[in-house]
Order: C-alpha cells, then structure tokens, then sequence
C-alpha cells in the first residue's frame, strides 16, 4: 500500500452518520470513498439469495470469497448504486434486515479476511476517505486522519427513523431504538476487530450538530 495515497478513516457505531458524512467529505475533497458496510450487506444479501444459514460461517464464507461487488455512480446524481453479482441491491442493501445480517456476518473472522483486500484495492490517488467499524484500527491503521463518530443511541434512532419514513417504510422509533442498542452491544464484544476508537482518531459526539457542521469540523482536521 502506497503511503502516497492520503487516507481518512471515518469510524463509529451504525447510525452515528459515517455513510452521509464519508460521502460529503469524499466530494469536497475530491477523494474516492468506500463504504465498507456495503460490503458486508451486499455478502449478507447474496448469502440470503443463495439461501445459506448466516451461521454457517464456512458457506457464508465462500461466499464472500466469490462474491462479485461493483459501485456504480448513477448518471443522473443521486446515489451510488451497489452491484453485487450482476444485481443492483442497492435498495436492499440499506434495510435494517440486511444491517442485522452485515453485523452477524462480520463476527465471522474468515469473512472479515476475505473482505481486506478487497477494502485495500480502494485506496488509489489522490485520496480516500473509508468509513465502516475497524478502517482506522485494522483495515488502515497508517491512515494519517482518523475520527470516529458517535451519537446517542437516542439520537441515532430518531435519525434513521426519519430516513426510513422519507423511504416509505413502516418502522417504530422503539423497535429501531432496539436494534441499535443491540447492534451496538453485538459489534464492541465481538472477538474480531471490536468496534473502538483507533488511539491516535479524533472522537466527535455528533449528537445535536448538523451534517454541515460535521462534515466542517471533519474537513478541518483534514485541512489542518
């Protein structure tokens, strides 16, 4: 890996804002991003179109050794449409099925090898901002610039509750509140990569700021 390439890591627990901030930071800067949680929903999806049981950790495995995975930037704006073997998942990917599927598939440590080089093959010139759980810790841990954001549980419900419904979607913030708090539990006691700041990440509570104000304070490190 080049240290030519400038590398953001963008860390946190699932609703803290990884995914919009990594985006609109990439953008500004003219970098390229991964989304590395897309890679574990897409190999949770083709496991669940295969019809595997996701604890079965050596055919979910090969599954995400085989997997085929391609991000497409749609022509007319908007987002990034995921591909993964020849399907546009895109909208599945970002349900909370497939969440809860990513994140009992990522305990899998063969699953999480099989993925590294994959994530590796992101990093190109002039940059990359990557956002996911372990990009500071594991995946990149020479990265020059790392944060890891967090918010209230409280705070990331009503959050992605308000996504949901924009989408049409008929969730409760209760039940979403749940799934959170167990996700949460579920990625920091995991034995493989546990979800913690890096030593050397900025910890930046998004709870009560904007994305404008989060995506300033992000850019400024950068700057800096």
């Amino acid at each position: 890996m080049s240290a030519a390439v400038h590398i953001l890591t963008l860390d946190g627990p699932s609703g803290s804002g990884k995914g919009t901030i990594a985006r609109a930071v990439a953008d500004k800067l003219g970098w390229h991003l991964l989304d590395s949680g897309a890679l574990y929903r897409a190999v949770g999806y083709a496991a669940a179109m295969a019809g595997l049981d996701l604890s079965d950790a050596e055919a979910v495995t090969r599954c995400a050794q085989q997997i085929k995975i391609a991000f497409r930037d749609p022509k007319d704006g908007g987002e990034t449409r995921v591909i993964v073997n020849g399907v546009d998942a895109t909208d599945e990917l970002r349900t909370e099925t497939a969440g809860a599927a990513a994140s009992a598939i990522a305990a899998i440590p063969a699953v999480r090898q099989a993925l590294v080089d994959l994530q590796w093959s992101f990093r190109k010139p002039p940059g990359l901002v990557a956002d996911g759980r372990d990009m500071g810790t594991v995946i990149f841990p020479d990265a020059p610039y790392k944060v890891f954001l967090t918010a209230s549980a409280a705070e990331r419900a009503k959050r992605r509750y308000k996504q949901l419904k924009e989408k049409g979607l008929n969730v409760t913030l209760a039940s979403l509140l749940r799934e959170i708090e167990a996700r949460d539990a579920r990625d920091a006691s995991r034995a493989v990569a546990p979800l913690k700041p890096a030593n050397d990440a900025v910890l930046l509570d998004t709870t009560g700021m904007s994305i404008e104000q989060v995506v300033a304070k992000v850019l400024s490190l950068v700057q800096a």
